[in-house]
């Protein structure tokens, strides 16, 4: 199969902000075992942002575009470093792509990036993808990496798009509360806006609001779309494995 997945700011960091380095590399041996059992994987990675804030403490007022910009450049390098170091224990290649959103407009630039995620495939190389937050700003900018990741699944034709949160997936009601029921899978064309809450994510621009759109657009082009907590052990592996023993939300095609 070729899967992308997407790994959320709050999956990819501790409560302080900082990166989880443990969580990163967990994340990276499941992909290094889908590698093995023959699968093609694209890498939709937010985290640069939270990255970056960490690495430099300014003394004066930034706006919100300043913010990403800086912080964004400076945490870019740290994480796909990172990224690089952890891959390669597995003898595993990466490839960096940093992309905006008019890249997916049909044309040129559409064309040209799909060639390049194309050769990078053909020749054993992971794509790690993120928006360019550097020059991304107001109306240029994707909804957040979930939205990203919908386009690339279906850029690239991929079978299957898996989006990992810190949550099990999409559920009746607030996660925990008595009576709430993780919905396990969900049909083409079935509605769950009554329970999909509007809160944005900790540290990136998410939500389940979100990804369920994305879901819902992605899951029409045919293309299957779980969501799952990436928090969970062996997430990945496990739902490749042993899906009805794995809580997620499955939308069939």
């Amino acid at each position: 199969m070729r899967l992308v997945i997407k790994v959320g700011s709050n999956v990819l960091t501790r409560s302080d902000g900082h990166l989880d380095i443990t969580r990163m590399s967990a994340i990276i041996d499941q992909i290094a075992w889908l590698r093995s059992q023959g699968h093609e994987v694209i890498l939709v990675s937010s985290g640069a942002v939270a990255c970056g804030r960490r690495e430099l403490a300014v003394d004066h007022d930034l706006d919100t575009v300043e913010q990403r910009q800086l912080f964004s450049a400076l945490g870019q390098v740290k994480l796909i470093g990172l990224y690089y170091d952890l891959f390669r224990e597995h003898q595993l290649h990466i490839g960096q792509i940093l992309t905006m959103k008019e890249n997916f407009e049909p044309g040129e630039q559409f064309r040209n990036q799909r060639a390049c995620m194309s050769v990078m495939l053909e020749n054993g190389v992971i794509p790690i993808v993120n928006e360019n937050d550097t020059v991304s700003v107001t109306e240029l900018m994707f909804t957040d990496n979930d939205e990203l990741s919908g386009l690339i699944a279906q850029m690239m034709q991929a079978d299957m798009l898996i989006l990992l949160s810190n949550i099990d997936g999409i559920f009746t009601g607030a996660p925990g509360l008595p009576g709430s029921q993780l919905i396990r899978t969900v049909s083409p064309g079935r509605d769950l806006s009554e329970y999909i809450q509007t809160e944005k994510s900790a540290f990136g621009r998410g939500g389940m609001h979100s990804k369920y759109t994305t879901a819902q657009r992605v899951q029409q082009a045919g293309i299957k779309v779980i969501i799952a907590n990436g928090e969970r052990e062996h997430i990945i592996t496990d739902l490749l494995t042993c899906p009805a023993d794995t809580p997620h939300t499955l939308f069939e095609t």
